[in-house]
């Protein structure tokens, strides 16, 4: 597939690229992701802490862009997400280093939350996809417009979006994001369409398909337990693999929201997982809850780029 570079262009000039459709000119001036017309990353390097079907033994291609389109008040990625930390890459930079990654063994190119930069990645796609033998994962929050998926229909391999919340009460308290779920609901099934069911290769990595996550929150498992009913009723089984996350750590700003300023518990995460495998949700990943610690985030210190 091939795009035309200065028709993409003109989607900076006028920015509705992601659910907020803040109509920024970001040119002249950030949009509501905190983000200008450059592309911009933190950190550019193998990954080894995402499931096991895509780090393998090698790790991740994972590239971190700057900026987001969530405010989310625990975010562990906060200095890069809200903060603006990162440094502006060229198109022919990127290529060098997506292309280098490769090199170093990666399994896939590991793209994450890289919505807001969309018009700069597909032509780099486009110019690198002859030279790549490895999958493109699209690693993102979930919330995401269907109208800017559909154009990455035909570049990525596999989908890793979140699918964070239900209620729009805790996705507007947590993230300001009151309609989280009926975008990042929509999301999930154009991912879905795009990639079929999943397809691994003989040594288990995935190379085709949508991974979904969600990380369980303290004192959210009835949210949880929302979110696992929607997927069991609204998706077709066997079209994806969920990976129910314990990780969340109170990084940012968790500390005003005492509620959630703590760990979860083996209780809650327990009381949800045994809802997912009820439910036949058994195809994919749970995680142990020692995953909850500041280490398993990586320093967002340029390195690779």
């Amino acid at each position: 597939m091939t795009t035309d570079l200065s028709t993409l262009q003109v989607l900076y000039q006028d920015c509705t690229l992601c659910p907020r459709m803040c109509h920024a000119d970001r040119r002249a001036r950030p949009g509501v992701c905190g983000c200008g017309a450059f592309l911009t990353a933190a950190r550019a390097a193998l990954h080894l802490w995402e499931e096991p079907c895509l780090s393998g033994q090698g790790g991740s291609g994972a590239v971190f862009f700057s900026g987001c389109t969530l405010k989310c008040c625990y975010c562990q990625n906060y200095p890069i997400s809200q903060e603006g930390l990162g440094k502006v890459l060229t198109q022919e930079r990127l290529e060098e280093i997506l292309l280098g990654l490769q090199e170093q063994g990666a399994q896939n190119i590991d793209l994450i939350t890289a919505t807001q930069f969309l018009p700069s990645l597909l032509p780099v796609l486009d110019r690198i996809r002859p030279h790549l033998h490895i999958p493109i994962v699209w690693n993102c929050s979930g919330y995401e417009r269907t109208e800017t998926l559909r154009m990455l229909d035909g570049y990525i391999d596999i989908y890793l979006p979140d699918l964070k919340y239900f209620s729009p009460d805790t996705a507007k308290k947590y993230s300001g994001a009151p309609d989280y779920f009926s975008f990042a609901s929509e999301a999930v099934k154009e991912m879905i369409r795009q990639t079929g069911i999943p397809v691994f290769a003989s040594d288990g990595s995935l190379q085709k398909g949508t991974l979904i996550r969600h990380m369980v929150l303290p004192g959210q498992k009835e949210d949880s337990v929302r979110i696992l009913e929607w997927m069991a009723d609204s998706l077709p089984k066997g079209s994806f693999l969920l990976s129910l996350l314990s990780q969340y750590t109170p990084f940012f700003r968790a500390k005003d929201y005492p509620e959630i300023n703590r760990r979860v518990t083996s209780y809650e995460y327990k009381k949800v997982l045994d809802k997912a495998l009820a439910l036949g949700l058994n195809e994919g990943f749970m995680q142990e809850r020692s995953s909850a610690k500041e280490e398993y985030t990586p320093p967002f210190d340029l390195e690779g780029l």
